[in-house]
């Protein structure tokens, strides 16, 4: 596994070099071996349980914590922060990848203050989703939320750094949305009014419509540069495969065309937005494509398992997505899977997907 971790990890490092020459050649480095500064000023994160740093712990009320053993087993001080996996998580990656020496903190957490607020900040909330109603369904911070919340950090961020800096730093930074996958699984596949007033067309066009008004809002509060990732394939999801797949040990393809269905809207969607804004950087971060091949050939990506999960799930309700807290035990070796628990990815897992994600960013980062 060592070895193909190698093979993955490399073109990060090659991307990490060009991304530090840039910062060098836009005045980010510094004389007597001072290390260059991120290229990009602060990551603001929005969206679910793919991105939560956290949040949730601070909730609650909330359905879907990470706040136990074994999340986090792979992690700093191997303890479980609210990140859904066993260690890092795509924006944890990127962010070192783009020159960062520590993560954005949860918004809710007591360190959003002071000079952790000029890195930026993460809003996300396992089982938010586009649709707020989803997210309501579970506790989670919404969408709408977690945009509130954002204009709430603007403001103490324009009274730590002054009103000029803070909208330098919001003008420049990098803006993640990642959210979705609840919008089908914890709802619309098992919701019978939701899916007799829309067919899936119509629910992606409802979805999509809602990240291009989210999107238009980001743009008036002054951000530039956004990435969005696409539905994941979501037949391909370990709790996909228990609850939908019939008894077979593969795939659902019905699940994943709707994935395909949602991302061909999105591309639509993005490219109408870069349309209408000439100066909006947006790119989409494509997870389907790298987690459908790890999915569907893991071997020949180093990886031994890709239908199992690394952590014992529940088995009732909502306990079916993530590791149950009262059946102790783990893998040995989590990079030797794929999923962690099932639904999220584990690290080794991350690490690949991130690939795919940072070559995608490269464009709003330079």
């Amino acid at each position: 596994m060592a070895a193909s971790l190698s093979m993955v990890a490399w073109p990060l490092t090659v991307v990490s070099l060009l991304v530090a020459s840039a910062a060098i050649m836009n005045g980010g480095g510094g004389g007597g071996g001072a290390q260059a500064q991120p290229i990009v000023p602060a990551v603001i994160s929005f969206g679910d349980s793919t991105i939560d740093v956290g949040n949730n712990n601070y909730l609650p009320g909330a359905v879907f914590k990470a706040d136990y053993a074994p999340y986090g087993q792979d992690f700093v001080r191997h303890e479980a922060t609210g990140r859904f996996s066993d260690g890092k998580i795509v924006t944890d990656i990127t962010a070192e990848t783009l020159g960062f020496q520590s993560y954005a903190p949860p918004y809710l957490s007591p360190q959003v203050s002071g000079k952790n607020l000029l890195i930026g900040a993460n809003f996300a909330s396992a089982a938010s989703s586009y649709y707020d109603d989803t997210a309501a369904m579970y506790d989670a911070i919404t969408l709408t939320q977690q945009l509130k919340y954002y204009k709430e950090y603007q403001s103490k961020l324009a009274a730590v750094a002054g009103h000029a800096k803070a909208r330098a730093i919001l003008a420049d930074a990098l803006y993640v949305v990642s959210t979705g996958t609840g919008d089908f699984l914890q709802n619309y596949y098992h919701n019978a009014s939701l899916s007799r007033r829309y067919n899936v067309d119509q629910y992606c066009d409802l979805l999509v419509g809602i990240f291009s008004g989210f999107a238009d809002e980001l743009y008036r509060l002054g951000a530039r540069r956004i990435g969005v990732t696409s539905m994941p394939p979501l037949g391909c999801l370990p709790a996909s495969i228990r609850l939908y797949g019939e008894g077979r040990d593969a795939c659902v393809p019905r699940l994943n065309r709707d994935a395909e269905t949602f991302n061909e809207k999105l591309n639509a969607t993005v490219k109408a937005l870069r349309r209408r804004h000439a100066d909006l950087k947006l790119a989409i971060f494509d997870i389907y494509t790298p987690l459908r091949e790890l999915a569907q050939d893991p071997a020949a990506y180093g990886f031994a398992n890709a239908r199992g999960t690394c952590c014992r799930t529940g088995t009732a309700k909502t306990r079916v997505y993530l590791c149950n807290p009262t059946t102790a035990g783990a893998c040995r070796n989590a990079s030797s899977y794929v999923f962690f628990d099932a639904v999220h990815p584990s690290e080794a897992a991350n690490v690949f997907m991130a690939e795919s994600m940072i070559e995608a960013g490269i464009e709003l980062v330079t």
